[in-house]
């Protein structure tokens, strides 16, 4: 199973990466952002509890994310594997992630970090806001959630980094470009 957690900033195009990597190597895209998006949509209390912390900037609490994420994974049995988006976001989250694909017989190949400039995530962000509508891509939320971002979810990377698994990719230029990094990345690790 090739598992692997696409990580960055927001604005960073895990959305966009992560849909070239699917119909590249045929994983299943578990998009924490997507899943709380949908559950927002549906009116759920877990959507109406995620949409008001979601509008302040602040994370959703772990224990409802992780669940999520398991219902997932056992939803899909003969997966290829997995991208992890948005997910890990804090170290309690990554040993928890670590612990249930163990029980699975399976582990995180590796985390692609998408490494993207502040200035160039505000402008991104602020763009996507005003194509999109997306309350949460608004000058004052982007700068809680890139703090947030920075304060709580940066340590994730030194905890994959520490066990040989972080890959740095430039997440500046064109898709393409940043594709082929991803992808020599993910082949080295068995997804040729």
């Amino acid at each position: 199973m090739l598992n692997i957690v696409l990580f960055g900033p927001p604005g960073a195009g895990k959305g966009t990466q992560s849909g070239l990597i699917i119909e590249k190597y045929g994983l299943i895209h578990l998009s924490t952002g997507d899943i709380l998006r949908s559950e927002i949509a549906n009116g759920t209390q877990l959507g109406l509890e995620a949409k008001r912390l979601m509008d302040e900037g602040l994370l959703v609490p772990d224990a409802v994310v992780v669940g999520m994420i398991a219902t997932k994974i056992e939803a899909n049995p003969g997966a290829k594997g997995f991208i992890f988006d948005g997910f890990p976001r804090t170290i309690a989250q990554a040993q928890a992630l670590d612990e249930m694909l163990q029980e699975k017989g399976t582990g995180i190949a590796c985390m692609v970090s998408l490494v993207v400039p502040e200035d160039e995530l505000r402008k991104r962000l602020l763009l996507r806001g005003q194509e999109t509508g997306r309350s949460d891509d608004n000058e004052e939320t982007i700068t809680r959630r890139i703090k947030e971002y920075l304060d709580k979810t940066t340590p994730v990377a030194g905890y994959y980094e520490s066990k040989g698994k972080l890959h740095s990719i430039k997440g500046v230029g064109s898709v393409n470009e940043i594709f082929d990094g991803i992808c020599e990345v993910l082949n080295a690790q068995g997804g040729a």
